[in-house]
């Protein structure tokens, strides 16, 4: 089934949207609530995708801000376990690349998790180097892709 992403507006999209970062991203991990939260979120230049189930909750999330002059950055995506593998990532990554390619950027980074390495791979991406390591457990990469 494809569900276009939209960006979140009501409260109840804003709730879904924070409940699916945090259990995909932090809860695991055993990191406290709110850390899935970021000071710029609220900020005009950043963009969320969400893609919401038909049952009320959040199938896919993600969200681009800019990071330079001519650069954006992917942040926080996460897919319902329920729904990976079901081209839910691959349509949060598609809406936020064409928001950066409206806000005129030409390059997108991310810093992927080992996991994730081949899926943005599949997507055009390309390692640029090893980056950090999350919670002290989880390898990063940073990735790039130049917008056409």
């Amino acid at each position: 089934m494809s569900i276009p992403p939209i960006s979140p507006r009501s409260a109840a999209e804003w709730t879904a949207y924070y409940q699916l970062r945090y259990a995909v991203l932090r809860q695991p991990w055993q990191q406290p609530e709110g850390s899935e939260r970021a000071d710029d979120d609220a900020a005009p230049t950043t963009t969320h995708a969400l893609i919401m189930a038909p049952e009320g909750y959040a199938a896919g999330v993600g969200r681009l801000h800019p990071s330079g002059p001519a650069q954006g950055q992917v942040r926080f995506m996460a897919v319902h376990p329920a729904w990976q593998g079901r081209g839910v990532g691959r349509q949060v990554l598609a809406y936020l690349e064409a928001a950066a390619r409206r806000q005129h950027l030409s390059e997108l980074v991310l810093h992927a998790r080992e996991s994730a390495v081949p899926f943005y791979e599949r997507q055009g991406y390309a390692v640029v180097a090893p980056s950090h390591t999350l919670f002290g457990s989880i390898p990063h990469f940073l990735m790039r892709k130049v917008l056409s």
